[in-house]
């Protein structure tokens, strides 16, 4: 019972060790395939990887024409259209995703251009930041920005985050519900003040310098309020109180500290939103404004001036 018991093992491990043998020899043969094929051995080297589709040179060439599209009879491009231009123009065989990759790689990213006015004197915007520099220095003077914008009760729908194959909806009437908001802000501490009205003159603009009046104290000697060129902002009979105004160079918003103030209000405060009557518009505008004035630090981060 006993053998007969071993028996099927003692074949399973001969069986077992023919079968290691002749794995062993074709190994051996294989190896020695490879030893005549490859002479010097099996080494290990460093791949190239694939060939680059865009080479260097052309790389320059391709990007020269992207920022010159006038060679090519254009005023601008878009990617889809440079992808058709330089592949039949090089003979390229490269997908859109490839060229994608060379304009990012260059620093170019897709934006929406600004408007921009062409009547700026850049002789007086730099006559401007000089003197707004010698300002600076003299610590008994403190700049405050001022300027005026308009908030809507359905303002133009912005976009924003949903669900793919999702489309999301705005309430829009074609209500004209609009409140006008005047106020100013000192960069250097953060503080903001402003009121609402129902439209901008001089009158009003002078009701809103009476209220500065009472509601900022002022910690300098000197308290220059630097405004756009608005007719009511040069009214000879306007009650500065203790501002000296100061005009901007014309058509130079950019100058402005406080028009990044207006933006960052309306996209956290009246984004997407529906007001059906001035009521509760104001109510919204009383709202945002409050936020401002209660977060000078929020409001100092936005408004940095052209010269510190």
């Amino acid at each position: 019972m006993s053998c007969h018991h071993h028996a099927p093992c003692r074949l399973i491990e001969s069986a077992g060790d023919e079968d290691s043998r002749a794995i062993g020899q074709r190994n051996k043969e294989d190896y020695r395939g490879l030893q005549r094929l490859c002479p010097d051995g099996l080494v290990a080297k460093k791949r190239t990887g694939r060939t680059p589709l865009i080479t260097g040179k052309q790389k320059e060439e391709i990007i020269e024409e992207f920022e010159e599209p006038g060679q090519a009879q254009r005023t601008f491009w878009t990617a889809s259209a440079f992808y058709g231009h330089i592949t039949e123009k090089y003979g390229l065989e490269c997908s859109y995703t490839t060229v994608l990759r060379l304009l990012h790689e260059k620093g170019y990213v897709l934006k929406v251009p600004k408007p921009w006015p062409d009547r700026q004197d850049e002789l007086l915007r730099e006559e401007f930041t000089d003197r707004l520099r010698k300002l600076v220095e003299v610590p008994e003077v403190e700049l405050w920005y001022g300027d005026e914008t308009g908030v809507e009760g359905e303002p133009r729908p912005r976009r924003g985050w949903t669900i793919k194959g999702t489309r999301p909806k705005v309430v829009h009437n074609g209500d004209h519900v609009r409140v006008n908001i005047l106020g100013c802000v000192c960069p250097r501490t953060g503080e903001f003040f402003a009121i609402e009205a129902s439209h901008c003159d001089a009158d009003v603009f002078q009701a809103f310098l009476d209220e500065a009046a009472k509601t900022i104290a002022p910690n300098n000697r000197r308290n220059i309020l630097i405004l756009d060129n608005a007719s009511w902002h040069k009214r000879k009979s306007l009650d500065w109180h203790f501002f000296e105004p100061l005009y901007l160079p014309p058509y130079s918003p950019d100058f402005n500290p406080i028009e990044r103030v207006w933006l960052i209000m309306k996209a956290e405060h009246f984004t997407n939103i529906h007001c059906k009557n001035t009521a509760a518009l104001i109510e919204r505008a009383d709202h945002a404004l409050l936020d401002l004035m209660n977060n000078p630090s929020k409001v100092a981060s936005a408004a940095t001036p052209i010269v510190t």
